[in-house]
């Protein structure tokens, strides 16, 4: 058996190229604004491209522009070990959500050749397209195409809000490719991201061994009651649009808090209309999300806020629309790729804990095509989705340590 003891990847490397890549799209407060598919994508894809040849990567694109740079392994005819995440970032993200995934990735690739280590499988790096949503709903839609979930023409036709379609954009930024999406085999798929959640950081942990990905349900609501004079309608003759809204926010809230630790809800946007200081809402538009690891107990909250929101409504006097847009069931992931990042964080004797995944990831999709899991490294104040998201150098090196002996251990080192 091939001894792993001093098999470690360069911190020092891996930083500079997350710093490097940093740099396109940086923003004013230390963050990133690198939209899918805008010209910052392109100049993202390029760099991680050219650091991709240069360590003796082949590069494809498939038709949803997802990147996959191929390590030859010793027996061509075997199917991959893929490890990646996302290079694309929220209109206000952070330097390392998804990014940490991909270079982490590419750094494994090149200290394994600095360490002249040969593997069974060939090993590969993946960049998925529009994995954040943020320009294109829905979020993770490329390798959602890749696993079968969404057709490749329901894809190309998302819009953001300029109306320009992802088909289009792919075209325009020249990586709209020829490879068929989905037909790339993978013996096992390993991502590595950081947490986007406190809990590491607050146990004192330097690992988050993956075991599930929370199923999630989201809602769009319409609310129609009356608008009318905030001055001279009396309380009780009121349809108050707005205030149906509140009680809707605090159903959620309560929805999820019954199901805690693990059930979370949110009322992310809310729209009232006509939005002006003196007159009574008469509509509303919001939007609510729940999740959770188990299908089951998910059903059971959109059960509750059906009923709920039927309540509240009757009780002031409004109409309503509910309508789910969006859901995934919960992930389990593989059992034997979860064991392999176990014992990758007990060889370099990290701190770690089986940990669920609060938001959504490629890697909950390729889990329906391929062994999969996943490895969290902490993040300070568990913030993400804004420009303050940070992590420390050690915890990246940790983490891709991680990443690298779980995937040497399912591409099998020869030689």
């Amino acid at each position: 058996m091939a001894d792993l003891s001093n098999v470690r990847i360069n911190s020092a490397r891996l930083w500079d190229s997350l710093m490097e890549m940093a740099k396109i799209g940086g923003t004013p407060k230390g963050g990133c604004k690198r939209l899918t598919l805008t010209d910052l994508d392109k100049q993202g894809r390029e760099l991680f491209i050219s650091w991709c040849e240069a360590a003796g990567c082949t590069v494809a694109v498939d038709e949803m522009g997802n990147l996959f740079a191929h390590r030859a392994g010793g027996d061509p005819t075997l199917a991959p070990v893929v490890m990646g995440s996302h290079l694309d970032t929220q209109p206000t993200g952070g330097k390392f959500d998804g990014v940490l995934g991909v270079l982490g990735a590419l750094e494994v690739v090149r200290s394994l050749n600095d360490l002249k280590i040969k593997t069974k499988h060939p090993i590969e790096i993946a960049n998925w397209t529009n994995e954040e949503g943020s320009r294109f709903a829905p979020a993770m839609v490329s390798s959602g195409v890749f696993a079968g979930v969404y057709t490749k023409e329901y894809a190309y036709a998302r819009e953001d809000q300029d109306h320009k379609t992802l088909g289009d954009e792919l075209v325009r930024i020249g990586f709209k490719g020829d490879e068929p999406v989905g037909q790339r085999k993978i013996h096992a798929f390993f991502e590595l991201h950081i947490e986007q959640g406190p809990i590491l950081e607050i146990e004192n942990k330097d690992v988050g061994v993956v075991t599930h990905g929370q199923g999630q349900r989201w809602y769009e609501i319409n609310l129609t009651g009356f608008e009318s004079h905030a001055g001279s309608t009396p309380m009780p003759r009121r349809k108050d649009a707005l205030l149906g809204a509140a009680r809707i926010v605090e159903l959620v809230n309560k929805i999820a808090l019954a199901r805690a630790p693990n059930g979370v809800g949110t009322t992310g946007m809310l729209n009232p209309y006509p939005n002006s200081r003196n007159v009574i809402p008469g509509e509303v538009f919001l939007t609510c999300e729940f999740r959770h690891p188990d299908d089951d107990t998910l059903t059971g909250m959109d059960a509750d806020l059906h009923a709920g929101v039927e309540k509240i409504c009757a009780e002031i006097g409004l109409t309503y629309d509910i309508k789910q847009v969006f859901y995934y069931a919960p992930v389990t992931f593989n059992a034997e790729c979860v064991a392999a990042v176990r014992r990758a964080a007990q060889h370099f004797g990290y701190s770690h804990r089986d940990i669920v995944s609060g938001a959504g990831h490629d890697a909950c999709y390729i889990a329906r095509v391929a062994p999969t899991s996943m490895i969290f490294t902490p993040c300070v104040d568990g913030i993400s989705h804004n420009e303050a998201e940070d992590i420390s150098q050690e915890w990246a090196e940790m983490g891709t340590n991680v990443l690298m002996h779980a995937v040497l251990e399912k591409a099998e080192i020869v030689g």
